[in-house]
């Protein structure tokens, strides 16, 4: 594959460029695919006509997109945050306070897998009304999205440990 068609991101090792790739290539496919699905659906409502499984199939991706588009954020450092404390340290003492940030989100991010799976194996049961798929595979994004963080920041606290400022690490 080109490397000018990736998305771009921070440095990272090659296994965690992929998985960033993966989680880009998803979102973008998937926005594309409801804006066309939503476009059509208005256009037959010109008709007075609906596609009613455009609209769950929509909810149900909407779900993923926000799910992969944290990890997508948490990839590249992204997320809103408040800083005015964190940026009057300096030196070791940012570092450490970076760390533990990163430490909080990580223990957070685990709790949200552990209960994500327990949610989706709880589910499997339940049915989308007009699609007839199991409610756990909507579910499932929540799992899967946050071990896509868990990984992206689980690889920035490594950098922070081995020093590299956010500069560096996320190329601002």
């Amino acid at each position: 594959m080109n490397a000018r068609l990736l998305p771009a991101g921070p440095p990272a090792p090659p296994a965690i460029r992929w998985l960033g790739v993966v989680v880009d290539y998803t979102l973008v496919t998937m926005g594309a695919v409801m804006t066309v699905l939503v476009f059509c659906n208005v256009l037959t409502h010109l008709f007075h006509q609906d596609i009613a499984w455009t609209t769950e199939l929509c909810e149900f991706m909407m779900v993923w997109v926000t799910f992969l588009g944290g990890a997508s954020a948490a990839r590249r450092g992204a997320h809103m945050t408040i800083t005015e404390f964190i940026d009057k340290l300096a030196g070791k003492s940012r570092f450490k306070a970076d760390a533990v940030v990163q430490l909080l989100c990580l223990a957070v991010l685990c709790l949200l897998v552990w209960y994500g799976i327990g949610i989706v194996m709880a589910n499997w049961g339940n049915i989308l009304t007009v699609l007839d798929w199991p409610m756990a595979l909507q579910y499932l994004a929540l799992p899967v999205g946050s071990t896509a963080s868990l990984v992206f920041v689980g690889y920035d606290l490594i950098q922070i440990l081995r020093g590299k400022p956010r500069k560096e690490r996320y190329g601002d």
